[in-house]
């Protein structure tokens, strides 16, 4: 998955662009870790359950330029993509990325777009 500007999830309620306001100190206290290679990155894992260990690992990147991101749920492996928006037994999971998502954007790490 390349680098985009602006990210739609399928079967989210909103899309997601990078903020212009942007900066790399907001992101180290949103605890985003740099990588080898230079770019921002935040692994949540969302769980219905807390600290149980079982749920879809979250992962947003942020290129060194901070201009584009990556952003996907994916099964336990990190292979396969997960849609946790289509199926009503997933609200939880879509509460908790929707509230983190809004945290990042109160931040100005990211803007949001109502689709």
């Amino acid at each position: 998955m390349a680098f985009e500007k602006e990210i739609h999830l399928t079967d989210c309620r909103f899309s997601y662009a990078i903020s212009p306001n942007i900066k790399k100190y907001t992101l180290r206290d949103t605890t985003f870790m740099q990588n080898k290679v230079g770019n921002y990155e935040l692994n949540r894992l969302l769980e219905i359950v807390p600290n149980s260990g079982e749920g879809f690992p979250l992962k947003i990147t942020i290129n060194k330029e901070l201009t584009a991101f990556k952003l996907t749920i994916t099964d336990k492996s990190g292979l396969r993509l997960v849609n946790i928006f289509k199926k009503e037994e997933h609200k939880i999971l879509q509460d908790k990325f929707y509230f983190l998502m809004d945290s990042l954007v109160e931040r100005d790490i990211f803007t949001k777009t109502e689709i």
